[in-house]
């Protein structure tokens, strides 16, 4: 290491260019961009260190993995649609139950996904419901999965426009791609027949093969108004309630409605009445 620390702090003979110039050149050559870019400012820190050839070459290798590792997850973050507001950072755990915090920690780790298991947050309007689901969501992609986040009515009209142009099967394919699909608001979306048999569809053929989160503020008595028919909404909520985690937030009021009445200034009390003695 004496040979390199010297040869960093001489100047760069014209040997050394070429040198460098060529190594650059091989880098990229075999996609290693960020190891081309800055492998002689690691090879100069090395050297002032004092390292071993062993301790250079790993912690370039090293610095590339990472870069690659974050390239990936911004990748999927564009592609996700995820709400980049809505992690755990801003997530009030605080407003849940005991039981209900340890439910979404244990998620948290994303060993749900590893084994087709569905999550279904029931909740009223501005439970949490979806802040939960979409934080999930970016922790699943931190630790290297493909998710997709969707509202409902969106996805159902996705489907539909692929079951029209005969291409459904082509289109329930690209979204095994996403090892977990995220179903905003599913208890919102009132579908035509047509409508409910894509969705169905969808369903079923996530089954015991890949995850989806689903919130709704509908109670599982309540989904014969997604899918009308009976006998298709005993079939989906079989589907979707084997292997599943079940948030019940129904308790909850709105984190919304909370927040209003704190900003809301103290009424004065009413001024006290004065008498006059006769």
């Amino acid at each position: 290491m004496p040979a390199l620390r010297n040869a960093a702090h001489a100047p760069l003979r014209p040997d050394q260019e070429n040198r460098h110039d060529a190594l650059r050149l091989l880098l990229r050559r075999l996609n290693l961009g960020y190891m081309s870019r800055n492998f002689a400012d690691v090879a100069l820190h090395a050297a002032k260190e004092g390292v071993s050839h062993e301790t250079f070459l790993y912690e370039l290798v090293r610095l590339e993995c990472e870069q690659r590792d974050h390239r990936r997850i911004e990748r999927r973050r564009r592609l996700s649609g995820l709400p980049p507001e809505k992690t755990f950072r801003t997530l009030q755990l605080g407003r849940f139950s005991p039981a209900l915090r340890l439910q979404i920690e244990r998620l948290r780790a994303g060993a749900f996904v590893h084994d087709a298991v569905n999550v279904i947050a029931l909740g009223r309007p501005g439970a949490g419901k979806s802040h939960i689901a979409a934080a999930l969501g970016e922790e699943l992609l931190l630790q290297g999965h493909a998710v997709l986040w969707s509202t409902t009515a969106t996805l159902v009209q996705r489907l539909l426009a692929a079951k029209r142009d005969l291409r459904l099967p082509q289109e329930l394919a690209r979204l095994e791609r996403f090892a977990c699909v995220i179903l905003d608001d599913i208890g919102y979306v009132q579908q035509d027949r047509d409508e409910m048999e894509v969705l169905f569809t969808f369903l079923a053929d996530r089954y015991e093969h890949q995850s989806v989160i689903i919130t709704t503020n509908l109670v599982f008595s309540e989904w014969n108004r997604i899918f009308k028919d009976p006998m298709t909404t005993m079939a989906a909520i079989d589907r979707v309630v084997h292997h599943s985690v079940i948030l019940d937030l129904m308790a909850l009021d709105s984190y919304r409605v909370e927040e209003a009445q704190q900003r809301r200034p103290p009424s004065s009390p009413p001024p006290a009445s004065s008498t006059t003695e006769a």
